[in-house]
């Protein structure tokens, strides 16, 4: 499904930093694992007058590394041995990028092993032998953050090695613009200071999990940080994570249709379809018809549209009910496989 067109989007959506670059481009922004070998799944210990915000940059920070590609530079880090997770904007087509952890480490060539532009996540392969002793990081199940959790972010923002920054848990369940042009849902907003070369980093919690990856701010026409920064949840990645570590295409459902508020928050109107999509197959006519169903689950606003279908496959067929002209029928949809860029998406 194509981003419906939330007015209160756009407040949230300001500007898209792409790291690899290193600039700022107009559009959207940045429970517990039960595996105890590369989660820390204790509270850390505390050092002698050591803050909170320290022990977790301690305990995380030898698994985050810059990420160079061509000129510019992200962030990424390791998930398992010889894996790392960074950004798909900051990798773009590359096959292959230079990791360093640390100024003084010498850069590893790492092998980019998946790519998904619709989650903004990228998975690398890195020599394992050469990081021997560097524990990677363990993810947080994002669905249990909640809004006031202390949160702190590593990355290398303007190219500065390994930088910690703290915040709060801003927001939870915003949604942004992927990098080809489609929605990502329940995204962590936070007011941990991130800049360009943040994206990718981490977004840790007390106990050093990864809560999220952090991947865009919105600037309001400024040039930095204004203390709202999104980060991809860690349930995504969870998602996504052994697909791309396999090299497979992550394939998702696609209903072929834009959406609208509709009057009185009754539905989601029909504001265009995709030319010979799964929609316009079904017969569902933009200007006219009001989505109110979709998969036996109602539908109050744009969003609910492709919450029905987001568990779904392609190739399935999901009822959609539909009225018009106080009229209410029900047209069953094939779902098609999401194409590589939202309709009106810039090019790469």
């Amino acid at each position: 499904m194509l981003p419906s067109t939330r007015a209160s989007r756009a407040l949230v959506v300001a500007a898209l930093v792409v790291a690899a670059a290193g600039a700022l481009v107009g559009g959207v922004l940045i429970g517990a694992s039960d595996e105890p070998d590369r989660a820390t799944v204790a509270p850390l210990s505390r050092g002698a007058g050591q803050t909170d915000v320290g022990r977790v940059y301690a305990a995380a920070g030898p698994a985050v590394a810059s990420v160079q590609v061509g000129g510019g530079a992200g962030t990424g880090f390791l998930v398992d041995e010889g894996t790392m997770v960074t950004n798909a904007h900051v990798v773009g087509d590359s096959e292959r990028v230079r990791v360093r952890f640390g100024d003084g480490a010498r850069p590893l060539v790492a092998r980019v092993l998946g790519s998904d532009p619709s989650s903004d996540l990228a998975v690398l392969e890195v020599d394992s032998d050469a990081l021997r002793g560097v524990r990677p990081l363990g993810l947080a199940a994002s669905r249990d953050v909640r809004v006031g959790d202390d949160v702190v972010a590593i990355g290398n923002p303007l190219g500065l090695d390994r930088t910690a920054t703290a915040g709060i848990v801003s927001g939870l369940g915003r949604e942004i613009t992927a990098p080809n042009g489609f929605q990502i849902d329940e995204v962590i907003q936070t007011d941990a200071p991130i800049n360009p070369g943040n994206s990718g980093g981490p977004l840790l919690d007390a106990r050093g999990r990864v809560v999220g990856v952090n991947a865009q701010i919105a600037t309001a026409g400024a040039r930095g940080n204004i203390g709202i920064g999104f980060a991809v949840p860690a349930d995504t990645l969870r998602d996504v994570l052994p697909r791309l570590e396999a090299g497979q295409q992550v394939r998702r459902p696609f209903l072929g249709v834009t959406t609208g508020p509709a009057a009185g928050d009754r539905g989601a109107a029909v504001v265009s379809v995709t030319q010979g999509g799964p929609a316009e197959r079904a017969g569902l006519a933009p200007g006219v018809d009001v989505v109110v169903g979709v998969d036996g689950r109602p539908v109050r606003g744009p969003d609910d549209v492709l919450a029905a279908i987001a568990d779904r496959r392609p190739g399935d067929t999901v009822p959609v009910v539909v009225e018009s002209d106080g009229d209410r029928r029900t047209v069953s949809v094939e779902l098609g496989t999401r194409p590589e860029r939202a309709s009106g998406a810039p090019g790469p």
